[in-house]
């Protein structure tokens, strides 16, 4: 009867050996700390930003502050005569409601409910005074995505307020601003993730 007996050797990677499961020779054990000195794990990247090795949103440039929406493109004149004319009036509410929430969408630092801007409108307009209040504001919001997009605003609140009295100008006015943040960014699709600057 033989008596020779083979020492326990070294077990494949992974796989369970005479004194537990071994990893590749130098790596830590699973749950086993970091070695000492080694760099502690990456942390998540921050909500919206891309993950590390992914290519960079659209248009991302250096020291980028922040990532929204972009904004739709629009024929200025359709907007301020053209669709309300033959919408009678109708498309300048809806046109009115979704420019306010694109801009909250473009700038998470525009605050704005969309629903009352519309009824600063309609029926605001019966009493004059809410018109002008959502006009102007609306033309800050403007110039404040401009900000945002690394732009110098040229979206005037006061011009825009003006304009309401000269056959409601202040639509074809405000379109054509939002219309030059999207040209500074290259006319991005609609809802394409793009940086802020500021």
């Amino acid at each position: 009867m033989s008596t020779d007996h083979t020492p326990p050797g070294p077990s494949p990677a992974g796989q369970p050996g005479p004194y537990g499961a071994q990893g590749p020779y130098g790596a830590p054990q699973p749950g086993a700390s970091a070695p000492y000195g080694a760099p502690p794990p990456a942390a998540p990247a921050p909500y919206g930003a891309p993950p590390p090795g992914a290519p960079a949103p659209y248009g991302v440039p250096q020291g980028a502050t922040g990532f929204g929406r972009a904004m739709r493109s629009r024929n200025v004149f359709a907007v301020w005569l053209g669709l309300p004319i033959i919408t009678l009036g109708i498309y300048h509410l809806v046109w009115w409601y979704k420019i306010n929430k694109e801009l909250s969408q473009y700038d998470s630092r525009i605050e704005v409910n969309p629903a009352l801007s519309v009824l600063a409108v309609f029926p605001g307009c019966f009493i004059y005074v809410p018109m002008f209040i959502t006009a102007y504001n609306t033309g800050k919001r403007v110039a404040q995505a401009q900000r945002a997009a690394g732009m110098a605003p040229t979206c005037s609140p006061a011009i825009s307020c003006v304009l309401v009295l000269l056959l409601s100008a202040h639509a074809l006015y405000l379109q054509s601003e939002i219309n030059k943040i999207n040209d500074h960014y290259g006319n991005p699709p609609e809802g394409t993730q793009i940086p802020h600057v500021a």
